[in-house]
C-alpha cells in the first residue's frame, strides 16, 4: 500500500499516512506540513478540530464500553485517561467493539490508578462481557440430554460450549464490584473469584463458579472429555462441587450440545 498522500495545491509537498496518523492521535504533535483546505490555505484549524473529534469519539467509545470503570474513577478522569491510552494504544481495527482490549495491562502501570489494584480485573470482566455480547449465536442444550447418559457414557462425552463462554480467574472480587455498581448488589468483600461469562439470549452474563470450576470449564472449552475435565477439577479441588457447577453452566446457556460416545 502506498504510504503517502500528495496535496498538489501546495506544490510537491507530500504527507505520509504514518505522520498524519501520528499527529492525529497525539495532540502534542504539530499539524503535518502540507495539509491544505480546498481553497489552498493551510488546514491547521480544521485538522485540530478533526483531531479533537477523533479523540473525543474514541474516549466516548471507551466510556460506553467500560461503564463500571468509568463509575469507579469518575467520567472526567476516565476521559483524560482514555486520551493517554489512545496515544499508546491507537485503534488496530475499524470495529469499535474491539477498542480497549489492552486496557487491563495499561491500568497496571498507569500512575493515576496504581493504588486501585482491582481495576485491571474489572476491565477484564467488562471486556469479557463485551466479547460475549458479540459472540456467535448458539442454542443451549436440553439438560435432559445429559441425564439420559449413564455415568460411563457421560465421562467419555465431549460437551459443546457456547462461543460466548469463557472463564476468568481474578485476584480481586471483580464480579462483586461489577454487581455493586450495576445491579445494586451488596458491598464487595473477599478476594479472588472464578467467573463464568456466557450469554442468555442477547444478554451477556457473569456468574461465580465454585472452587475447581475454572479448570473444569476451561477443559470443556478446549474439547476435553467430561471425565478428563472432572479429573482436573478434583485434582485442583478435592471437594469440587460438580452439581453446582453444572447448574451454573445450564442456567447461563453455556452448554450447547454433547457428542455421544460410541
Amino acid at each position: 500500500m502506498n504510504d503517502s498522500v500528495t496535496f498538489s495545491s501546495t506544490g510537491d509537498v507530500t504527507v505520509t499516512q504514518t505522520a498524519f496518523r501520528k499527529a492525529l492521535l497525539d495532540p502534542q504533535q504539530d499539524v503535518p506540513e502540507g495539509l491544505t483546505n480546498p481553497d489552498g490555505q493551510h488546514a491547521d484549524k480544521r485538522f485540530s478540530v478533526y483531531r479533537n473529534n477523533v479523540a473525543h469519539g474514541l474516549s466516548e467509545a471507551m466510556l460506553t464500553g467500560f461503564p463500571v470503570l468509568a463509575k469507579l474513577v469518575g467520567d472526567e478522569f476516565f476521559r483524560e485517561m482514555a486520551k493517554v491510552y489512545l496515544r499508546i494504544h491507537p485503534p488496530a481495527s475499524p470495529l469499535m467493539m474491539h477498542y480497549g482490549a489492552a486496557l487491563p495491562g495499561f491500568l497496571e502501570s498507569f500512575p493515576g490508578t496504581l493504588h486501585l489494584k482491582y481495576l485491571p480485573d474489572v476491565a477484564r470482566l467488562e471486556l469479557a462481557l463485551r466479547r460475549a455480547y458479540h459472540a456467535a449465536d448458539a442454542l443451549p442444550i436440553d439438560p435432559t440430554l445429559l441425564t439420559r447418559l449413564d455415568q460411563p457414557a457421560l465421562m467419555r462425552a465431549r460437551l459443546h460450549m457456547s462461543p460466548a463462554c469463557e472463564v476468568l480467574i481474578t485476584k480481586w472480587p471483580a464480579k462483586a464490584i461489577w454487581d455493586y455498581n450495576m445491579k445494586d448488589g451488596p458491598q464487595p468483600t473477599g478476594g479472588a473469584e472464578n467467573i463464568l461469562i456466557s450469554r442468555v439470549g442477547f444478554d451477556p452474563v457473569a456468574e461465580r463458579l465454585p472452587q475447581g470450576g475454572a479448570p473444569f470449564v476451561r477443559s470443556l472449552i478446549k474439547g476435553r472429555s467430561f471425565g478428563t475435565a472432572l479429573g482436573l477439577a478434583t485434582a485442583d479441588t478435592p471437594d469440587f462441587d460438580l452439581t453446582e457447577t453444572l447448574s451454573v453452566l445450564i442456567a447461563t446457556h453455556a452448554i450447547t450440545g454433547a457428542d455421544k460416545p460410541d
